[in-house]
């Protein structure tokens, strides 16, 4: 018996680098000397025609305004030229401050068959809640850094569920075909979704250099899948859409001090796969 507890214990000795390999992509520090990252993502251009679909099912509860169509949220631009809902982040940073990141972005509703927040804000290991206001049936369906799906048969109905790999999550309902969000689950704190004018800011940034990064989840409906509507058994089609657009600058960040950074995002970004 004594040998086979020596042999776990070296087991457990010799994986010991290996398993604290894998948490210490960030190390939390105290930063008393950090500097702030502000600014906006603007749009540059024409902007392009974007594609609404038919509120053609549960008109009273998924329309209440009589509106008949529903725009797919997939691009906001500001009267100011502000880019809502671009997640911009660091994406060499490996120690700083503890994880902030806002409430407010790990919590989804399905209200009036829409998901709010359209983009999610998660920290990997954190917990995600995803209610239903609606009297109707949704689902939940994530690919990408979560592959889950979530069914909602009642009004107030709720799931928690932990958030285990970092990356990026699609969101959509088999339901409503028009409903549809994204998800970015973080490792780091240093994430930050724009607001409705395109603006951002990071705060309590080690002085240092790094790569600012933008993440806007695209725009086009490249193509429909079709499926099968879970409440009617009816075949309907599903938009696809483009991968999202991915670019980046360097930024230097003073201490005790802010930098501004500007991006723009046009047609004529590059796009990357997801997982980039």
């Amino acid at each position: 018996m004594k040998h086979l507890f020596r042999m776990i214990a070296l087991l457990v000795i010799s994986l010991a680098p290996e398993l604290s390999a894998g948490q210490a992509g960030y190390q939390v520090v105290s930063v008393e000397d950090g500097g702030t990252i502000r600014g906006t993502v603007q749009w540059q251009g024409a902007l392009p025609h974007l594609v609404s679909y038919d509120i053609n099912k549960d008109q009273q509860i998924c329309d209440p305004q009589s509106q008949k169509h529903r725009d797919l949220e997939r691009l906001l631009v500001a009267p100011n030229g502000g880019v809502a809902n671009t997640v911009v982040f660091l994406r060499n940073i490996t120690r700083g401050k503890a994880m902030d990141l806002p409430m407010a972005r790990r919590f989804l509703n399905q209200k009036s068959c829409r998901y709010e927040p359209h983009v999610l804000l998660v920290p990997v290991q954190a917990t995600l809640t995803v209610k239903s206001s609606d009297p109707l049936l949704h689902t939940v369906q994530m690919s990408g850094s979560a592959d889950y799906n979530f069914p909602f048969t009642a009004e107030g109905q709720e799931f928690t569920h932990p958030m285990i790999r970092d990356g990026a999550a699609s969101l959509r309902c088999n339901v409503h075909v028009w409903m549809n969000g994204e998800m970015m689950v973080a490792r780091h704190p240093y994430y930050t979704v724009t607001d409705r004018d395109g603006n951002f800011e990071l705060t309590q940034v080690p002085p240092g250099d790094y790569e600012i990064v933008a993440w806007h989840e695209g725009w086009k409906v490249v193509g429909q899948n079709a499926l099968y509507d879970l409440k009617t058994q009816v075949r309907v089609n599903h938009p696809v859409f483009s991968d999202p657009v991915i670019w980046s600058k360097p930024v230097k960040v003073p201490a005790r001090s802010a930098v501004e950074v500007n991006l723009t995002l046009e047609q004529t970004n590059r796009q990357m796969p997801q997982g980039h």
